[in-house]
């Protein structure tokens, strides 16, 4: 046998452990997360949708539509792993049947197609980290201005940008439900919910602190300024737990919607503020024209906020769940981007940074959250 043959010989060999590898792998995955499980639970899901009365109660249908979501997030990358990897040894017989230039061309496409399930194998194995109570909920989010004025509030609108991009590149959908504007730019305060499976797992690990240093475009010397904002978020939950809300706990005030003006301004109260007296916790919704629709919204949003509330008193953890109690300042910050005098943006928990900013600012963070998340199940 000649050197050259020899060569093709030990590539191929090389391509057929790969794949060898790859179906251990599956194998221990669908082990790992129970596929057949969830195979017969999503059966039974999508069974529920084909009623004719599925519709009759819509928050029903909404959270069979969001367990269904669940677990076609699991069985969906399964099935086009194991798919790719049967491919990949298809391909691999029939580049044995070839020599010379074809075969090196056909095992070239079958390395690609071991690499493309790798890519599924990766996003199986997130996630597999995604195992908590609510992680698998849609999310209720809440950004603060903390220290910097204006250049704060100016934060919470680009943090605000940088949350609906990311969605966006999950396929989730955001909704705001209030807002509250700076003196000059930005905002105070902005609230909305986050609609994808697993939106609770993937941004509980962006609770915390978020601090900016930058060239401030308001400072006319153009000095450069820290700012910090806070980012909570708190999992949606479903009718099937019970969140006692007292009528004497709870004050009501409403307001006029903020809009575009002119023809499209609200003239009624519509936008509705909800505090529990016990608690102190304030929600607002004012996105929809309908009083009662935002009524309805903010109770949703301050039953999942008293939920976890309670949760952290009986396990006296009380900064669990309300990462914006802790000092929205010096000190407290989970991570830093720095625009000036260099770049990077570095998380100061997992140690995961990049000099990418305009990325991470477009939407671009889920390293962060795989390395949080990984550290997370590795604790």
């Amino acid at each position: 046998m000649g050197e050259t043959e020899k060569e093709k010989l030990l590539e191929t060999e090389e391509v057929r452990q790969r794949i060898a590898d790859l179906k251990k792998k599956v194998g221990e995955m669908a082990d790992y997360i129970r596929i057949g499980e969830r195979r017969e639970k999503l059966a039974g899901l999508e069974a529920l949708q084909a009623g004719a009365d599925f519709w009759n109660n819509q928050n029903k249908a909404r959270e069979v539509i969001a367990q269904t979501n669940a677990e076609r997030a699991y069985v969906v990358p399964y099935d086009s792993l194991l798919k790719t990897v049967e491919d990949a040894g298809v391909m691999l017989e029939l580049a044995e049947m070839e020599d010379g230039d074809a075969q090196q061309a056909a095992l070239k496409d079958t390395l690609s197609e071991c690499s493309k399930a790798d890519g599924f194998f990766a996003k199986l194995r997130l996630q597999s980290l995604l195992g908590g109570k609510f992680d698998q909920c849609n999310v209720f989010v809440k950004l603060h201005a903390g220290q910097g004025g204006t250049e704060a509030c100016d934060w919470v609108a680009m943090l605000y940008r940088m949350y609906q991009r990311y969605a966006e590149s999950q396929g989730w959908k955001v909704e705001e439900y209030d807002t509250q504007p700076g003196e000059e730019a930005g905002y105070k305060d902005v609230y909305f919910r986050v609609e994808g499976p697993y939106a609770f797992g993937m941004l509980k690990a962006e609770r915390g602190i978020h601090r900016l240093v930058r060239i401030s475009p308001f400072d006319a010397n153009k000095r450069r300024q820290t700012s910090f904002a806070s980012m909570e978020t708190v999992a949606e939950i479903n009718d099937d737990i019970d969140v006692e809300i007292k009528d004497e706990d709870l004050r009501i005030d409403t307001y006029r919607s903020g809009g575009a003006g002119g023809q499209h301004v609200n003239k009624t109260d519509s936008a509705v503020r909800l505090t529990h007296l016990p608690t102190g916790i304030v929600v607002a919704c004012q996105k929809e024209r309908s009083q009662h629709m935002n009524k309805e919204k903010a109770m949703n949003m301050l039953r999942a906020q008293l939920y976890e509330y309670y949760e952290d008193q009986k396990k006296a953890e009380m900064d669990r769940f309300y990462g914006a109690k802790s000092e929205n300042g010096w000190g407290s910050q989970i991570r830093s981007y720095v625009f000036c005098p260099y770049t990077m943006v570095k998380d100061l928990r997992t140690e995961c940074e990049t000099s990418d900013v305009n990325g991470v600012m477009d939407g671009n963070i889920q390293p962060f959250i795989e390395s949080w998340l990984q550290m997370k199940a590795a604790k």
